[in-house]
Formats: C-alpha cells, structure tokens, sequence
C-alpha cells in the first residue's frame, strides 16, 4: 500500500480530507493484478471523510460511507465498542490509528474490501464488488450478497452511455427499493425507451414506472418472438404485466403494450437484455395502488 501511495500520489488531491485503509501485504503479495486494478484499489480503500478508531467505534452497524471510488460505497458490517473492534465490509480493522494527523487517517485492514480472487478484468467497472446502499447511507445489500445478482451499476452506467440517460437517472433514483424487494434477483430484462418523462415525477410515480420496464428474468428478442400475442409478462411491479400485442410471425414486428422494440438486444450480458423500445408504456396504464 506504501508502494501504490508512492506512484499514485494523485489520491491526496482528490479530497481536503482522506481516511485510508492500507491493506496488509500478505493479502497482495501474491496476487496478479494489473496497474490500473490496483489504483482502482486504492480508491476503493480511500474515503473522502476522515475518521479516527474513536469514529468509526460510533458508527451504526450497517451503515454506509463514500470512497474515492465513486460511486462505490463501503458498510460497516460490525461494531464492538467493548472490544474496540470494528469491521467493514466484514473485513477486520486490525491497526487501528496507525498515522493521524492534520486531514489524514490511516489504519491498517487484514484484507481487501473486496475479493482479489476470481476477477473478470476485461469489465473495468465491475471488478470490485461493493455493497448497496441507499441515500440515506444504510446498507441495503452487503457486499457478499451481490456477487452472482444483477450487475446494476453495470446496467445504470451503460443504459447512460448508449442514449439511455433520462431512463438511467429514473433507474439509479429508485434502485434501493427494488433491491430492497427483490434481493435474490439474479437477471433482468429492461425495455428502455429513448425518453423517460417522468424522471422529474414524485418518486412513488418515478418508481412504479421503471418497474413496469422490467420482467424478473432475462429474456432474448427471439425468445419473446415466439410467444403468441396476448401472452403476458411479469414485471417488476406488483400485479401489473405487460403484453405482447400483435403476431410476430405476421407483422414481423414485436410490440410490447402497443409499443415497438425498436433496437432489439442492444446491450446484454449472462445476467441481463436490454431492449430499446420506441417510447416508454403509458402511465395510463397502472392503477393508482400504493406500493
């Protein structure tokens, strides 16, 4: 960690303040990583905040802060006063107040706040696994939960970059209640229109609207082309299902509710499909139930 604070000195500039978690060099020695996994690293272990032993000591169980890895957060999995231990991301603080002085905090960590095993490098974004959080800061899904569920800040991040943004917003702000209902969801299938009106919309209304954009499972243009017309899909909102209209086999068109999947499979991985659709399902269409 000393070494990577020496070539990347560039971390104490990105904040007035910086709480570092050095991670012991046992756990990195013998790992393969590449340079810019270990800058990333190093961010991920980095916090813009400063906290003491004492600090971190009265932090709630579950709860959450920033890192310089933005947007990616760490939890505090476990807090003992009595025994002035503490844990984050179930990784114990084990030297406690090593440096202290003016902005920065160091303290020394057993391991790394993510797994360094079994990492797919060739998705720069994904290769640390964080835990979920909402905007209050309080852990809604801990970091070993997320490792074989929806890639959602994957999902979020290239909806924005391929012409997705107003459905991308309307996503990332309603994203902690569907993890909150849906914790075991390991794929999804997203029909995302180009434009999204209701991102400035209550966030009861915003939310019911970008479940309807979404079945619980993942599903291929081809898949949905050979289901008859009027077959009906599950979606993320309760007791609201979407339809697909017209015969594919005649039209050679795929409608959902009316509207067109106009770019089929325009982003895809083992976990999700994302189809672009013409315009976004009418809220004339859901009911006016209280999630």
């Amino acid at each position: 960690m000393s070494t990577l604070l020496l070539i990347s000195p560039e971390i104490f500039l990105l904040s007035p303040s910086s709480t570092i978690f050095a991670i012991k060099d046992s756990s990195l020695v013998n790992a393969s990583l590449p340079p810019w996994f270990l800058k990333h690293l190093l961010q991920y272990h980095t916090s813009p905040l400063i906290f003491t032993m004492d600090d971190l000591l009265k932090k709630p169980q579950g709860s959450c802060f920033p890192t310089l890895l933005r947007p990616k957060n760490v939890a505090v999995t476990k807090v003992g006063a009595k025994e002035r231990l503490v844990e984050i991301n179930h990784v114990l603080v084990s030297h406690p107040d090593i440096f202290i002085e003016g902005n920065v905090a160091i303290h020394g960590v057993l391991g790394p706040f993510s797994s360094l095993g079994s990492q797919d490098f060739g998705k720069i974004w994904d290769s640390i696994r964080a835990p979920i959080c909402d905007a209050n800061s309080s852990l809604v899904l801990d970091v070993s939960d997320t490792k074989n569920l929806v890639e959602w800040t994957r999902i979020v991040r290239l909806l924005s970059s391929n012409g997705f943004v107003s459905f991308a917003i309307g996503l990332n702000s309603v994203l902690a209640g569907i993890l909150e209902d849906y914790r075991g969801l390991n794929s999804v299938t997203i029909f995302a229109p180009p434009e999204l009106a209701f991102v400035a919309s209550p966030s009861p209304m915003l939310d019911k609207i970008v479940r309807l954009h979404i079945l619980p499972q993942r599903v291929t243009f081809s898949q949905l082309a050979l289901l008859p017309g009027k077959t009906m899909l599950r979606t993320l909102l309760p007791n609201q299902e979407l339809e697909i209209t017209g015969d594919f086999n005649i039209t050679k068109v795929l409608a959902i509710n009316g509207v067109e999947i106009a770019v089929p499979e325009i982003l895809s991985s083992k976990k999700f499909m994302v189809h672009g659709i013409s315009q976004a399902f009418k809220v004339a269409e859901l009911p006016t139930t209280s999630r």
